[in-house]
């Protein structure tokens, strides 16, 4: 195997474990909050702590790579990644497993922007679009997959061997990255910008806070004060960082339209999707009768339909372009969304099925085209800050997507639990195809450095 390959494997591995950790915990989620007596939007927290983990080290991960050498960063973070996993499964209450999934966080946030950087460094051009649809399947298939493995786990073991089941992964990573990564000469990275980095994690955590004070605690002068603050902070840190010669993160590659419109397309797309399918996760079990083997398996349609885009969107990227797929892939996704409305019994299994199929087609179309486009047109440092800042942007998005639907389950006034449900999915359909505007407005033929 060519030492390229050998580093794929090695950031492909450690971005696999990524991906299950999000959706293989989600199946767990409902046992998690039975057995913790806490509110499905308070076992949310357990993604949210895991995102809060990898938005707070991510920025920072490069500048450790040059201190450290990317072998034994890569390493240490696998291994901090291993003993996190065995104090998350061995946690006696909600707000420990909470903990150690934030140190988790932390762990992965050190690989993915540092190994994706690598990747992307050794697979230039045409190349890096052949190894961008291998991160996408990974993205797509892995999650879609996880789920009827951790529903098995569930009913058969409990929920913490979700979690003990990536032990294997993680020391493999550790193992592959001491034998075959090679420091080299890193780049050179100054220090920091840990000013900015403190006001990022400050304005996220409390988003994030403002939605659980208005669904766990109905709270509404907190949730309003917290994501008052949350919007100070980021025209404080827009202040901040158009005075710094180096922002943590550096958010004026935004002007670039390819990765504008793949940020867009990934909060309507995957980011939806997490809340979405968090919520029929509850929906199923709780609502329809399914255990967690039987919720699981849907997720092997989505995979089905993602798997049919996945291994064709590189072919159609280069034929129809990606504004024409962005269409497709959001409408699809949209429709399959709005199918939930109209599943009210566990023998409603037509339009189940197909709701996951169109969800799994539209979203592996979308968020493929968006991780082929969001970096092609960077090079250098502005490809590592902008490997930071699409990574950060695709943890962020899953936790957005969760907690906004969360908030909107909670404000709507229907008694009628399964209505309430139905309600729910049909409104993250619409704003699904919002999303479609901005496709629409993008403008062709703009040039990546206006």
């Amino acid at each position: 195997m060519s030492y390229r390959y050998k580093i794929a494997t090695v950031f492909l591995l450690g971005f696999f474990i990524d991906c299950i950790n999000i959706f293989m915990s989600a199946i767990a989620l409902p046992n998690i909050a039975t057995i913790f007596s806490v509110s499905p939007s308070m076992t949310a927290w357990v993604s949210n702590a895991y995102i809060l983990g990898l938005v707070l080290i991510m920025p920072i991960s490069l500048w450790l790579s040059s201190l450290m050498g990317y072998r034994k960063l890569l390493c240490f973070s696998m291994l901090l990644f291993s003993i996190s996993i065995c104090f998350i499964g061995l946690s006696t209450s909600i707000y420990s497993l909470i903990f150690w999934r934030f140190i988790q966080g932390l762990a992965g946030g050190l690989l993915i922007p540092v190994g994706q950087a690598l990747v992307f460094g050794l697979f230039p051009h045409h190349d890096r679009r052949r190894i961008s649809t291998l991160i996408m399947a990974i993205a797509l298939i892995a999650p879609a997959f996880s789920p009827t493995l951790g529903g098995i786990i569930v009913d058969t073991l409990s929920w913490r061997w979700v979690f003990f089941s990536n032990l294997p992964f993680s020391l493999l990573t550790a193992c592959l990255a001491w034998s075959w990564v090679r420091d080299g000469q890193p780049q050179p990275y100054q220090q920091p910008d840990f000013k900015g980095m403190i006001i990022i994690n400050i304005g996220l955590l409390c988003l994030l806070l403002s939605f659980s004070f208005y669904t766990d605690l109905h709270h509404i002068f907190f949730a309003i004060t917290s994501f008052a603050i949350s919007v100070l902070m980021l025209i404080v840190y827009l202040h901040h960082s158009a005075h710094s010669h180096a922002p943590i993160l550096n958010l004026q590659l935004l002007k670039n339209c390819n990765l504008r419109t793949a940020f867009i397309v990934y909060y309507a797309v995957p980011g939806i999707f997490t809340g979405v399918n968090l919520l029929n996760i509850f929906n199923l079990q709780f609502n329809l009768g399914f255990n967690a083997k039987q919720t699981g398996l849907f997720m092997l349609l989505y995979a089905a339909g993602a798997l049919i885009c996945m291994t064709s969107g590189g072919f159609l990227y280069h034929r129809f372009g990606k504004k024409t797929l962005f269409f497709i892939g959001i409408t699809l996704h949209s429709l399959g969304i709005g199918l939930l409305f109209w599943v009210s019994h566990a023998d409603d299994l037509i339009p189940l099925f197909l709701s996951y199929l169109l969800m799994g087609m539209g979203g592996g179309l979308s968020a493929n085209i968006a991780q082929i486009s969001s970096l092609e047109d960077f090079t250098g440092q502005d490809l590592l800050q902008g490997s930071v800042l699409w990574n950060i942007n695709r943890q962020v998005a899953f936790s957005i997507g969760t907690i906004v639907l969360l908030s909107i389950f909670s404000a709507l006034p229907i008694s009628n639990r399964l209505l309430h449900y139905q309600y729910t999915f049909l409104i993250a359909a619409l704003l699904c195809a919002i999303a479609l505007i901005f496709v629409w407005k993008e403008k062709p033929h703009e040039s990546p450095n206006q």
